[in-house]
Formats: C-alpha cells, sequence, structure tokens
C-alpha cells in the first residue's frame, strides 16, 4: 500500500482516513495467529485498502529504480556503501545494514568501527570491508586534550581517503553513545555534507542528531529514519511539543521543513516519509514479528535504492519516468517497500522463529519477484 498527500490535501490522507479506521479496526478484531494466518491477514487489509493499487505504485517504484544487471558493466557501479557505527557492545546492527545492502544489489559494502567490534563483524562475513579506525573514550583514558585531538584528526584524515569513493553513508547502526566517537562521527558528516555524499541516520546516529540537529539541517541528501521513541525525541527538540496523533502527517511535514527539508522515514505500522513539501505512505503488510535489528535492514536498504535513485534521474537527464522525483523520497520507498514484502515471505515460513537474518535472507528474492535481474 502507497499513498501520496501534497500539502493542501487538508490531510485527508490514508492515516485519518475512514479506510484506514476500518482497516485497523479489522485488524484488531482478527485476534490472535492461532485463529487466522498471516495469508488471510494480508489479504484482509488489501481487500479494505482498495486491493492492490496502491501497493503496485511502490513496486512500480521500485521497479524504476533498480538498475538492470549489465554484463559489461564493472564492480562498484552498482552501488558502494559505507557504515559508520559498531563498537564493543554492539556489532549485530552495522553487520546488518552493510550485508543487506550487498543482498539488495549494492556492489560494495564497507563497515568503518571500533577496534573492539572489527574483528567480531568481520568473522560474520568476508563479503564486507571493515575498517577499525574509530575510537571510544575507555581506549583513549589516559591521553590528554592534544593528543585527542590528534587522534581525531587522524581518524578523519584516514575516512576522508576514501569518501569520494562511496554512493551513500549509512550512521548509526551499532555506534553507541561515547562522547568522542560521537564528536568524531559528527565531524564525519560535516566532510560528508561537504563532498556532497548522501547519509541515511538511524540508531544512535539519531541521538547525536537530536542534540545535534544543525549536523544535517538544510541538507537535502540526508535521511533519518527514527522509530518511534526516536521520533518522540525528535519532535519535542525541534517543534518544542508532544507527538500529535491526530495529525499524523502535517506534524511530520512540519518536522521536515523545520529541519531544512530533509526527509524523514517515520517508522510505524505504515510508514511515513516526508521532505518536507510532501508526505508519502507505505504500509505494505510485514510481519507481525517484531525481532531486533529490522530497523538495520531499513537502514542498509534506503541507502541502496538511494544511491539508485539518483542513478536513475540522472540517466534520465533529470526527468525521470516515475513520481516523486526527490531520490531520498524515492530511497525510502523503495527500503520500506522491499523490507516489508521480506518480513512477510520470512514470515510465512518461519513464523514465530522468524529472526532478522531470515529476512535478510529474503531480500533477493523479494526483490526479483517485483523486478527480474534477467
Amino acid at each position: 500500500m502507497f499513498a501520496k498527500h501534497g500539502m493542501n490535501s487538508g490531510f485527508s490522507s490514508l492515516a485519518s482516513s475512514a479506510v484506514l479506521r476500518r482497516q485497523q479496526f479489522l485488524i484488531r478484531s482478527l485476534g490472535s495467529y492461532s485463529d487466522i494466518t498471516h495469508l488471510k491477514r494480508m489479504e484482509a487489509v488489501k481487500c479494505l485498502s482498495g486491493g492492490t493499487s496502491f501497493e503496485a505504485e511502490a513496486e512500480n517504484v521500485l521497479r524504476a529504480i533498480t538498475p538492470s544487471l549489465d554484463p559489461t558493466g564493472h564492480k562498484g557501479q552498482a552501488g558502494k556503501i559505507a557504515v559508520i557505527g559498531g563498537c564493543r557492545e554492539y556489532t549485530g546492527a552495522p553487520y546488518f545494514a552493510a550485508i543487506s545492502a550487498l543482498k539488495i544489489g549494492a556492489d560494495l559494502s564497507h563497515v568503518f568501527c571500533t577496534e573492539g567490534a572489527a574483528t567480531v563483524i568481520k568473522s560474520y562475513s568476508p563479503e564486507l570491508i571493515v575498517h577499525p579506525i574509530l575510537e571510544e573514550s575507555y581506549s583513549i583514558s589516559d591521553v590528554d586534550d592534544e593528543g585527542r585531538r590528534q587522534i581525531s584528526k587522524k581518524i578523519l584524515s584516514e575516512f576522508d581517503k576514501w569518501m569520494e569513493r562511496f554512493d551513500c553513508l549509512v550512521i548509526g547502526p551499532g555506534l553507541g553513545r561515547d562522547p568522542f566517537l560521537l564528536e568524531c562521527v559528527s565531524k564525519i558528516m560535516t566532510n560528508a555534507r561537504q563532498s556532497n555524499v548522501p547519509m541515511v541516520v538511524d540508531g544512535d546516529g539519531l541521538f547525536l542528531v537530536t542534540n545535534r540537529v544543525d549536523i544535517v539541517s538544510d541538507y537535502p541528501l540526508a535521511v533519518l529514519t527514527p522509530n518511534v521513541n526516536e521520533y518522540k525525541r525528535l519532535v519535542q527538540k525541534v517543534l518544542g511539543c508532544d507527538i500529535n496523533d491526530q495529525d499524523t502527517h502535517g506534524e511530520l511535514l512540519s518536522l521536515s521543513k523545520r529541519i531544512g527539508g530533509v526527509t524523514i522515514l517515520r517508522k510505524g505500522k505504515s510508514d511515513l516519509i516526508s521532505d518536507g513539501e510532501i508526505v508519502q505512505s507505505v504500509g505494505i503488510y510485514g510481519s507481525p514479528r517484531r525481532c531486533g535489528g529490522q530497523g538495520d535492514i531499513l537502514s542498509g536498504s534506503v541507502a541502496v535504492f538511494l544511491s539508485w535513485a539518483r542513478q536513475h534521474i540522472l540517466s534520465t537527464e533529470r526527468k525521470p519516468t516515475i513520481s516523486p522525483t526527490n531520490p531520498t523520497v524515492l530511497g525510502c520507498i523503495g527500503g520500506s517497500a522491499l523490507l516489508r514484502k521480506a518480513a512477510s515471505l520470512a514470515f510465512e515460513h518461519k513464523k514465530r522463529s522468524t529472526l532478522t537474518t531470515d529476512i535478510i535472507d529474503c531480500l533477493g528474492q523479494s526483490l526479483e519477484a517485483i523486478g527480474p535481474a534477467s
């Protein structure tokens, strides 16, 4: 399910419509999964939302921006993604984001993490290129202020060697909240802006941005992907109020505008996406299984589709065959739709035992069903 809402729509949108209220009521009424199968629940949602017409539009976006496999192409043309995250405590999140990018079709996926996370992440897959360049406060506890400045400068210099190679950065999965580490990452983000490199901010990257909104403010190639709690903190920080559940589209539109046109993907029952000009909804039914790590899949997926959307717009001489035309919004639509398709497919087979790795394994098959590689 995919719907579009303009600024002057009166917000007679999917989220506030009688259609959605009936849909939500039906879902609540269906009871436990011992009473109805996952497939029947999906069909019930489709019937109340007018069949598959909305969903088909999201699929059209995926078909349009996913590049065909060219036998004359070379390594890197299908996307080079860098994930900035991974510390002693968190190694799964950056892996999920990076490997998802590869499973969708990116050619190269890098992870920039701390030394304590590097060996662990490398052991998950030989497909990832892992750079142990980040530092946490505990590892430099005996270093004075000048020494810390030099270490920070070295980290930035090391990352800048790679910056121009990347099509998109994913900032935040497994990053942690160490003050020194966050300060270094904020400088990396500033340099990325200067180099015009797109960035998808998730997880602890959102903690950083919420406290330093200026890092992404007025940067049109930035995407924020908050969950319900992260979104609540962002609204309180930027708009100075609590969440308004009666005007979700208007609030999201205002939030994006206030941050200067940054694209925001608000995760929820239906994912809401806004760049400050329009609001989009992606409500393809996914899975009731809420295992941790799905947000990491989403961030890696959005990075790939954002990169592909930019390529698509350039290849059509800035006259894309699809709407909207903002590559960050298209990337969010693609990432959201594919994750939901893959989660649904994984749940059909694994039910309660569905894990994030099962969903990742279904990414390729789900995309192939929408846009065959050959």
